[in-house]
């Protein structure tokens, strides 16, 4: 069976031999990934400062605004890539003013915990998405750009779950326990 890492390495190893490649138009599962992609991470970042504007816990705040920087930094590489190689831009949600979380009504603004499982969700599909361009990709400049942006994806990922776990925030399914199993 072959070595998973060793299978990765090459890959990325192949992949850094052709930068040098001439570059192909990209073909439309690229382009579809991309614009998916860019529009998912332009509707992060408006959640990102919805919660911002929302929540008082500290810990919470900081989670957001590493989300942000992150999301906003990929969205910035994906849209000069995009606009380089002749991608129209979506249209997406404008940009959240600034307010005050304590002015927001109760029944109206998310809970620490909502906002959590909220970026937890959005960090999944990001995931998922980087992995799907990965595969459609054939050029390596593009491929390179999918796996850094999954490796944020992971890294932040872990520091979200630890956050999580430690305030109860986690949502996880019920136990299986398979006919015959025992109980213990």
């Amino acid at each position: 069976m072959p070595n998973p890492f060793e299978a990765f390495w090459n890959t990325i190893k192949l992949s850094m031999d052709n930068l040098d490649e001439p570059k192909n138009p990209l073909h439309t599962g690229e382009v579809t990934t991309c614009w998916m992609y860019y529009t998912a991470l332009k509707e992060a970042i408006s959640y990102e400062e919805l919660g911002l504007n929302t929540t008082n816990d500290d810990e919470v705040r900081e989670m957001l605004h590493d989300a942000l920087n992150m999301c906003t930094a990929q969205a910035t590489i994906l849209e000069n890539f995009m606009v380089q190689e002749g991608i129209p831009l979506p249209e997406v949600s404008s940009r959240k003013p600034k307010s005050e979380g304590s002015a927001v009504p109760l029944g109206v603004k998310l809970t620490d915990d909502q906002l959590a499982n909220g970026i937890s969700l959005k960090v999944a599909a990001g995931i998922v998405e980087c992995a799907a361009g990965q595969s459609h990709g054939n050029r390596s400049d593009l491929t390179i750009m999918w796996i850094r942006f999954q490796s944020e994806f992971l890294t932040f990922g872990f520091t979200l779950k630890t956050l999580m776990i430690k305030r109860g925030w986690l949502k996880v399914p019920p136990y299986y326990y398979p006919p015959g199993m025992p109980n213990e």
